[in-house]
């Protein structure tokens, strides 16, 4: 008998919703699951044929009309919902100053979603005073990534350019988000796939020993931890403070280097994800003297067209683990980066709380607050403009991203592509208490220093790049 809840099949949660769950307890409000952010452009909107382009949206995005809801046992489950077309909220911002309008989408942001048999998005209609107008979209981080965020913001503007501009096509349909679930629930009860996964990264935890902990400005934080704990051996540290509250500091590198850096990564077939990781880890190694450094990496899980279009939160994290000798070539860690990558990729459905459970287990703590990772990467390719909107000929448009306020770990990077020039943003969700800007600025700047001078003169030793920045 399967069950149901108000008329609809219900679902168990995948792993990279549980995933959320795991850190929620952790934070004094559910808002550090919420992603806010707005998409605007330099045109007169018909608000009506908007509105409408909104609903169809929502009608055509299974994801978007999951609700969530907890059993006797306190076990959360989903269901989906059927459209009904609603009243879409509309705020003029006009007669305030830019400052304004965003403090007040920020503020929207930091309110969290009730969890139960709720809507788990809100949006809302905008007109800025930059003569921009468009939506600002809050989305649950259990039903939503920054991808399926993306698709949906791009499905919404296509469908509002099919109606209101002549030769622009119906956009394609969207994936079934119950399908691509699944397919992950069936692979979490015990597949060959899932058995391979799992021996995979057990192998891979238990052969390379145990990781140690490197620090943003060096060695402090986990000399500290081992004083604390009178142990001289010991290889974690605590990155993160026990205050969530959370800042967002933002850097931005321009164009015309951003293209440097990107022509390195095609003339070697890298990512920028690869690069970013082999700076990161180099700064690291500068920072503590340390071979061995181990940073976090989000893996969207998104490589078929059904899965990018399937809508939801696909996300998986997972340490990068590096032991690169000084003497190694710029350049081979950077393949050896991709290699280590494309294998995680294959493997990548893995449950990354296992991962973390599993470590602990070979490697036992004193303290569960203890990690050896500094901080998380995420590397976010899509941009709308490749993303199919370049029928929009030089509309120009503005996506801005709103901080929740709260942020379970120490620091968390995301790199993004702007969308005005295609310069990058570094992103840094950060605890106030955990990391500074002052702290960041000077990562930022290292961390700059070292990508261009490995791209530039890829041959040179990570020794050498070391001593030159």
């Amino acid at each position: 008998m399967m069950r149901t809840r108000k008329g609809h099949k219900v679902y168990p949660l995948t792993v990279a919703q549980k995933f959320h769950l795991y850190y929620l307890p952790h934070c004094p409000s559910a808002a550090v699951l919420n992603i806010g952010t707005s998409l605007t452009i330099e045109v007169e909107i018909d608000w009506e044929v908007l509105g409408r382009a909104i609903n169809k949206a929502y009608e055509r995005c299974e994801a978007m009309r999951v609700r969530l809801a907890k059993d006797k046992e306190g076990n959360w489950y989903q269901y989906i919902v059927d459209h009904e077309d609603q009243e879409i909220e509309f705020r003029d911002f006009t007669g305030m100053t830019m400052e304004e309008a965003e403090a007040e989408m920020q503020k929207w942001t930091t309110v969290p979603f009730k969890m139960q048999d709720s809507p788990l998005t809100r949006i809302v209609m905008i007109k800025m005073p930059d003569g921009f107008s468009g939506v600002y979209f809050l989305a649950q981080h259990m039903i939503v990534d920054a991808q399926s965020l993306i698709a949906f913001l791009k499905d919404i503007i296509e469908l509002y350019c099919n109606e209101k501009y002549e030769g622009v096509p119906y956009p394609k349909d969207m994936a079934s988000y119950i399908e691509q679930i699944q397919k992950d629930l069936a692979y979490e009860e015990g597949s060959k796939a899932q058995q391979r996964d799992i021996d995979f990264f057990q192998k891979e935890i238990a052969e390379n020993g145990e990781p140690i902990f490197n620090g943003i400005n060096g060695t402090d934080k986990l000399e500290a931890a081992r004083e604390m704990f009178k142990n001289p051996e010991l290889r974690t540290a605590f990155s993160a403070s026990g205050d969530t509250a959370s800042a967002l500091d933002i850097f931005h590198l321009e164009e015309e280097p951003t293209k440097r850096l990107m022509d390195f990564c095609e003339k070697y077939h890298v990512s920028l994800a690869c690069l970013l990781l082999m700076g990161l880890r180099t700064y690291f190694q500068k920072m503590n003297g340390h071979d061995d450094v181990s940073i976090n990496n989000a893996i969207a899980r998104r490589a078929t067209l059904k899965e990018k279009k399937s809508g939801g939160t696909r996300i998986h994290s997972f340490p990068v683990r590096t032991v690169f000798p000084e003497s190694m070539k710029f350049i081979d860690g950077v393949f050896a980066i991709r290699d280590k990558q494309n294998e995680f990729f294959r493997h990548a459905n893995y449950d990354p709380t296992a991962y973390f459970a599993y470590r602990s287990q070979l490697y036992p703590q004193p303290h569960a607050g203890l990690t050896y990772e500094p901080m998380s990467l995420t590397y976010q390719p899509l941009t709308l403009k490749e993303k199919g909107l370049d029928q929009l000929g030089d509309i120009r448009y503005k996506t801005k991203w709103y901080p929740n306020g709260t942020c379970p770990q120490g620091m968390y990077l995301t790199v993004m592509h702007r969308p005005e020039d295609n310069g990058l943003d570094f992103n840094f969700e950060h605890q106030i208490q955990a990391v500074s800007r002052d702290e960041l600025e000077y990562l930022y700047y290292y961390l700059c220093k070292i990508m261009f001078k490995g791209a530039e003169n890829p041959d040179l030793t990570i020794g050498e790049i070391i001593k030159l920045v």
